[in-house]
Order: C-alpha cells, then sequence, then structure tokens
C-alpha cells in the first residue's frame, strides 16, 4: 500500500487515515477470518459517512462482521432485527401520552426508537414489508426522524449497515430501487476458501472466544472523513465515472461518439442515476487514500465500481433468462469505457499493451 509516484513521506493526513484503516482490520480479524474485500469495502463506507448493504447467503458471518465494525469504533450501537410483523414506530419510535398524577394534565412524549444511534444494524432489512423498510429513507437521506410533525436530529455520525438475504424465500420483501440507491455499496459476501472455512471451524468448535476492542473514538473518525472528502479529484477521473454511470442509461445517447458497450445494451433495462457518480467519486477518494496516494486516478474508480453500480443497475428479462448478472455488466464496461475519452484508450486496451 504504499505510495508508487513518490518516495517523499506521506502527509500526515494520509498517514492518518490508513493507520486507522489498519488497526481496524487487525482488530476485525480477530474474529472474522478472510473475506478481506468484504471487509474493506465496509470501513471505506464508513470512512465515507455511507452506508452499506452486505447481501449473502445466511451463515457467512454478516452480523457478526458488522457487529464486529460496531464494537471496534467508539460509537453507540443499535440492532434491529427486522421481521414480517415489525412496525415502523418500532424502529424510529413513538408518542406516548404522559400524565401528570398531580394536576391531571395530558401531553404527548416521544420515545425514541433504537433508529437514535451513531450505527444502525439493520439485520435481514429485507424480511420486513416495504411500508416498515421506508422507515429509515428519511433517516438515511436527512439524518432525522419526523413523528407528529416534529424533526428529531438523529446523533452524528450516523450509519446503517444492512444485512441481506439473496434467497428469494417466502417472507422476504427486495428493497424499493428509491431506498437500495440510498446505500452507498452492495457489498457481496461469499463462501470461504477451504483453507478460511477450517480456521473458522477452529475457532467456533474451541472454547476461547476473540474479544474486540475499541481502537478509534469519533474525533478521529471525524478526521477520517473529512480527510476523504478533502482529496483532491482531477476533473479527468470525474469525467471517467460520469461515463461509466451515463453507459448504463441504455436510453440516452453515448457522449464523445463512444459505442455503449454490448451487454449494457442488451441487458440493463434501468440505468444508474446522478448519485453513482458521485458515490463512485467518494469512494475513490477513500480507497485512493488507504493506498498512500494523495490524488484520486481512474484506477480508484475501478475498485469500487462494482460495489457503487451493482444496486444501480436494474436488468431486463433477458438478462434473468440468460444469468447475466450486474457484476458482469460492469466487468464490460469498465473493459471498454476509455480511460481517456480523447483518446478512446480502454483499460484492455491497455492491456493489450503491456502485455505484447
Amino acid at each position: 500500500m504504499s505510495d508508487q509516484s513518490s518516495n517523499q513521506p506521506l502527509p500526515e493526513v494520509v498517514q492518518e487515515v490508513r493507520e486507522s484503516y489498519r488497526r481496524l482490520r487487525e482488530e476485525i480479524s480477530r474474529v472474522i477470518v478472510g473475506q478481506d474485500e468484504v471487509v474493506e469495502q465496509v470501513l471505506l463506507a464508513i470512512f465515507c459517512r455511507g452506508h452499506a448493504v452486505v447481501v449473502g447467503v445466511p451463515g457467512l458471518a454478516k452480523t457478526l462482521l458488522i457487529s464486529s465494525v460496531a464494537k471496534a469504533l467508539d460509537l453507540e450501537f443499535s440492532r434491529v432485527q427486522f421481521t414480517p410483523d415489525l412496525m415502523p414506530s418500532d424502529i424510529t419510535g413513538t408518542e406516548v401520552i404522559d400524565e401528570d398524577k398531580t394536576t391531571g394534565e395530558r401531553r404527548l412524549r416521544f420515545v425514541r426508537g433504537p433508529v437514535f444511534a451513531n450505527i444502525i444494524l439493520a439485520d435481514e432489512i429485507n424480511r420486513t414489508p416495504p411500508k416498515t423498510q421506508a422507515a429509515l429513507l428519511e433517516s438515511m437521506q436527512e439524518n432525522q426522524v419526523t413523528v407528529g410533525g416534529v424533526a428529531h436530529p438523529l446523533p452524528q455520525p450516523f450509519f446503517v449497515l444492512a444485512t441481506q438475504n439473496p434467497i428469494e424465500q417466502e417472507g422476504t420483501y427486495p428493497l424499493p430501487e428509491a431506498q437500495l440507491d440510498r446505500f452507498m455499496f452492495q457489498i457481496l459476501i461469499r463462501y470461504p476458501t477451504e483453507e478460511e472455512e477450517l480456521e473458522i471451524v477452529r475457532r467456533s468448535s474451541g472454547s476461547d472466544r476473540a474479544t474486540i476492542s475499541t481502537v478509534l473514538d469519533p474525533a478521529t473518525i471525524a478526521r477520517v472523513q473529512k480527510a476523504v472528502r478533502t482529496t483532491p479529484v482531477a476533473d479527468h477521473v470525474i469525467r471517467y465515472a460520469l461515463r461509466l454511470v451515463r453507459a448504463t442509461r441504455i436510453s440516452d445517447p453515448m457522449d464523445n461518439g463512444l459505442t455503449r458497450p454490448q451487454l449494457a445494451q442488451d441487458y440493463i433495462g434501468w440505468g444508474a442515476g446522478p448519485r453513482a457518480a458521485e458515490y463512485l467519486i467518494i469512494a475513490a477518494k477513500a480507497k485512493a487514500m488507504l493506498e498512500g496516494h494523495t490524488h484520486v486516478t481512474p484506477e480508484h474508480i475501478r475498485a469500487v465500481a462494482k460495489p457503487v453500480l451493482r444496486h444501480r443497475i436494474l436488468t431486463n428479462f433477458s438478462a434473468e433468462a440468460d444469468g447475466v448478472t450486474t457484476d458482469a455488466i460492469v466487468d464490460d464496461l469498465l473493459e471498454s469505457i476509455p480511460l481517456d475519452a480523447t483518446t478512446g484508450t480502454s483499460a484492455a486496451d491497455l492491456d493489450k499493451v503491456f502485455s505484447a
């Protein structure tokens, strides 16, 4: 993770971001075996002040991962188990009637729900109906809860880290696209390797249980988030992110005479909105700092493209019939969309040059 462009010492702000990340990874690895990419993406979302949804089949330690991250941060943590009978007020809170026994006067008092914490674990968020899922919308976007016409601000920082089961079983409700768009990342967690699974079984079947210590306080988290946001980005990098996002909008013509990749043309039903480009840039800033860079390059955009775009691209029926995933479409975009629109040079073209 060294800065290849210079032998000069890294700026203090970059060093703090990298050190914060190293300490978090080290602490989380005491409990979570492998899943390096997943852990990195969860921490990237936190460093960017973004929300994330972790998708995976049961038994892959999704809940354990998020609760371990929460324990490593000196923040108030709240877990909500989403079930089919969960009501919106069970999350946001509700007004109750208080009676003064001396005067008999009655008044409404707001009782805060579990959403009033710094980190919310929305466990199995797709197991509750859309009405209850929507209770998080205002919280995620506006950092407040409105009940009875009164807005109640949420504590800062505020993150929603959700888990979701991809298997369409009875009692699951896919998240609406509008709410999915509020999540900065959709993170896929896959089965461990054989060696990783061996280590998981060793740890879980033993008598010792690893514990997580707090390694970052709110002040450090705020400094890291501010450092990420202030990382400079050149216009040509922003334009590359825009080309990736705009290529998913099949109803719009391509810019600069470019040709839309075939997978996107054939299998996208609806493309990503402007929030996708915003999150690509912010996530690339955090990725750059973790690698010791003081500026963002197109390679950093490429590194975060899948978790940012995979849940913002809606595929059509042909994609489902042919087994084409959004990750495959994003891979095709990364291969085909030029890094530089003036020369038309793409990542695939560069690979051919360097392999020749």
